[in-house]
C-alpha cells in the first residue's frame, strides 16, 4: 500500500469511529479483540526494539522522573481548573479529575510508535505510572475532590505486564538475537499497528455510544482541553529542560494520554449514587485522545518536528 494511507490514519479513524457511532453493533461484537489486537501491536513494536534500547532509557532516570512529575502534576490540576473553569456540574467535575489522577494508558505507546517517539521510554513510563498510581491515584482524588478511592494496582500492573511488557520484551529479545531477519519484515509494523489501533478506536464508540449521546458542548470541551494542556505541557516542558524533540514527542503522548478505562471504572464502583454522570468524562476521553494522538502521530512522522 502507498505510504499515504498510513498518513492518512486519523481519517480512517474518525470514518469508522463515525460507521460506529451509526452501527454500534457491528462493532460491539469485537470487544473481546481489544487486548489481542493490543499485544499483536505490541509485540511488532518490540520487533523494532533491542534489549538495549530499554538499557539506555534507565540510564536516563532524570527524564523518567520528569514524565512521571508532568503527568501526575499537570492533568489532574487542569481537569479542576477546567472543571471550575467552565463551571461543570460536580459529578463531571470528579470524573474529569479521575481522569487526570488515572497513569498512562496502553494506547500511547502505540501512538508513541507511530509518531516515531521513544518507544522504550514511553513503555517505561506506563509501568512506572502504573506502579505509582497505587498511592497517587487515591491521594490525587482525595485532594481534589474530598474522596479516596482505592486503585486496583495489581490487576494493572498484571495487564500492563501482560499487555506491553510480555510482547514488547519478546519482539525485543528476537530482534536482538535474530535482527537480520526481523528486519525483512519490519515494514509490516506500522501498518499493522495503524490498523489495530483504527479498530480499537472503532470498538471503543460502538461501547460508549449510550454515553456519547448523553454528551454536552460544555464536557466535550472540556474534554479537548484537558487533553491539549496534557499533549502541551508534556512537550513544551521537555523542551524547557532540553531534551530532544523525539523525547518531547514521548512525554507529550505520555502525559496528554491517560488510562481512561480506569476512571471510567473506578467512577462506577466509588461514585455509585453519580457513577453514570461521573464516567462520562473517562469515556469522552477515552475516544477524543485516541483520535487527537492519530492526528499528531501522523503529522509528527511525516514533518519529523
Amino acid at each position: 500500500m502507498p505510504a499515504f494511507v498510513i498518513r492518512l490514519f486519523p481519517l480512517w479513524a474518525l470514518l469508522l469511529s463515525a460507521l460506529s457511532l451509526w452501527q454500534p453493533t457491528l462493532f460491539t461484537p469485537l470487544k473481546g479483540g481489544i487486548i489481542p489486537l493490543l499485544m499483536l501491536v505490541m509485540f511488532g513494536m518490540g520487533m523494532t526494539l533491542t534489549l538495549r534500547d530499554f538499557a539506555r532509557v534507565w540510564q536516563q532516570p532524570g527524564v523518567i522522573g520528569l514524565g512521571l512529575a508532568l503527568q501526575f502534576i499537570i492533568m489532574p490540576l487542569a481537569a479542576w481548573l477546567i472543571g471550575h473553569g467552565l463551571q461543570l456540574e460536580s459529578a463531571l467535575i470528579i470524573g474529569l479529575v479521575l481522569v487526570g489522577a488515572s497513569p498512562g494508558g496502553t494506547a500511547s505507546n502505540v501512538i508513541c510508535y507511530l509518531a516515531r517517539g521513544n518507544v522504550a521510554l514511553s513503555i517505561s513510563l506506563t509501568l512506572s505510572s502504573t506502579l505509582l498510581a497505587v498511592l497517587l491515584t487515591p491521594l490525587l482524588t482525595w485532594l481534589y475532590v474530598g474522596q479516596q478511592v482505592p486503585v486496583p494496582v495489581l490487576d494493572m500492573l498484571l495487564n500492563v505486564l501482560q499487555i506491553i511488557a510480555a510482547p514488547v520484551l519478546l519482539g525485543a529479545a528476537i530482534n536482538t538475537l535474530a535482527g537480520s531477519y526481523v528486519r525483512k519484515v519490519q515494514g509490516l509494523f506500522p501498518w499493522l499497528s495503524v490498523v489495530a489501533i483504527v479498530l480499537i478506536i472503532a470498538i471503543i464508540v460502538a461501547l460508549n455510544t449510550e454515553r456519547l449521546w448523553q454528551i454536552g458542548p460544555l464536557l466535550l470541551i472540556a474534554v479537548i482541553l484537558h487533553n491539549a494542556l496534557g499533549l502541551a505541557g508534556g512537550y513544551l516542558f521537555a523542551r524547557l529542560f532540553r531534551y530532544n524533540t523525539v523525547t518531547a514527542r514521548t512525554l507529550a503522548i505520555e502525559v496528554g494520554m491517560q488510562n481512561s478505562g480506569l476512571a471510567v471504572a473506578l467512577a462506577l464502583k466509588y461514585f455509585p449514587a453519580i457513577g453514570a454522570l461521573t464516567a462520562l468524562p473517562g469515556a469522552l476521553f477515552s475516544i477524543w485522545h485516541n483520535l487527537s494522538g492519530s492526528v499528531l502521530a501522523a503529522w509528527w512522522s511525516r514533518s519529523g518536528r
